[in-house]
């Protein structure tokens, strides 16, 4: 056989071996993506964010895990949900590499995208502001004006007053008609008669004419004109802390106020950039926690957790105010250079076409997403 068969040979013996392995590698790859990219269970991360992801009667659930387990239903793979306590530390194991996929409200950020993958956006959404429900408020005036201590002092006026007007019988009862009554008799005259005398100076025809009486009269108009202003500030005071409280519209008016969010998140990306004072929670339990013992003003962060909040748990405490700012979207956040991206993001648009989408979101938002 000559030396250039056995050349041709050898080269259709490698380029057939070539071929082999690449038609072996694609009906593999074929083969991975029918069966669902992978064979072991998905490392999903998740942190605890109302309503897109909570636990419930000891079931994970949530509108963003509820969407993920369509999308792993559709593409054909398991899911192992891990939960941790903060934000940070959700993406800190995407970009180790400790998990393969962080579902939540995880907004889509430059920042972000830099040193991690997205899926196209799952949602929309925007910063919120949530102040002191008004209802609340009122309430807080009410007991104010009607707290144990201003109805206690009101009660001790009164007996002051009674006992004013009985003393003035005891001076004035041999001295005019009006108070020639006895004890029980003069009861009524004697409170009406003190009560005109501080509310209005008193009666012209009913003049002390004992000198007790007079200077006993004296007493009681000036005393009476340090009570009644002290009730009046009490009150304006009281009407002044509920207007001021019932100021803010915008986050404008929110400079010079006690303002939380969480660490790390866009709202205080936005609050830093607008140069505002705030206080920075590590989670969300903390945030809402101080903003119900009355420790925080106004709280700036996602208006959907805010608005689940406010119709849940928070009501009668807090309320929404103004429009949301800074539209943003959220997605599935992934290793850069994920092999689920494309699976995930087709599987994404497939489930928004055939109405799979709208139903989860009408299941935890009541409305059309």
């Amino acid at each position: 056989m000559s030396t250039g068969n056995r050349m041709a040979r050898g080269w259709i013996a490698a380029l057939s071996l070539a071929l082999a392995c690449w038609l072996g590698a694609t009906a593999g790859h074929a083969q991975q993506t029918a069966d669902g990219i992978r064979t072991e269970p998905v490392r999903v991360v998740t942190v605890t964010r109302p309503p897109f992801s909570l636990v419930e009667d000891g079931e994970e659930t949530g509108f963003s895990l509820d969407l993920w387990r369509a999308v792993s239903a559709d593409i054909g793979v398991e899911t192992e949900i891990m939960r941790v306590e903060s934000f940070a530390e959700m993406l800190d194991m995407i970009r180790a590499g400790e998990a393969d996929a962080a579902v939540a409200n995880i907004s889509i950020t430059a920042e972000r995208e830099a040193v991690l993958d997205f899926t196209q956006p799952i949602f929309e959404a925007g910063i919120g502001i949530m102040v002191p429900a008004r209802e609340k408020a009122t309430s807080s005036i009410l007991g104010m004006l009607f707290s144990r201590d201003l109805l206690i002092a009101v009660a001790a006026a009164f007996g002051l007053l009674v006992g004013a007007g009985m003393l003035m019988w005891l001076f004035e009862r041999r001295r005019q008609p009006y108070f020639d009554h006895d004890a029980r008799g003069a009861l009524f005259p004697a409170f009406w008669w003190a009560l005109n005398l501080v509310v209005n100076g008193g009666f012209e025809e009913r003049q002390p004419r004992s000198p007790a009486g007079r200077v006993l009269a004296v007493i009681l108009v000036i005393s009476s004109l340090f009570l009644v202003s002290v009730f009046v500030a009490r009150i304006t005071a009281t009407m002044t802390v509920e207007a001021i409280q019932n100021s803010v519209a915008s986050i404008n008016d929110l400079y010079g106020r006690s303002v939380g969010t969480i660490e790390g998140s866009t709202a205080a990306g936005l609050l830093d950039a607008r140069d505002m004072r705030y206080r920075g929670f590590s989670g969300l339990d903390p945030l809402i926690t101080a903003f119900e013992t009355g420790e925080l003003d106004a709280v700036v962060f996602d208006a959907p957790i805010l608005a689940y909040y406010v119709n849940t748990a928070g009501e009668g405490h807090g309320e929404l105010i103004g429009a949301a700012l800074f539209r943003e979207n959220y997605g599935i956040a992934l290793p850069t250079g994920s092999p689920l991206a494309e699976p995930i993001n087709q599987s994404l648009l497939k489930l928004r076409e055939d109405g799979t989408y709208e139903t989860i979101y009408r299941r935890w938002f009541g409305t059309s997403g």
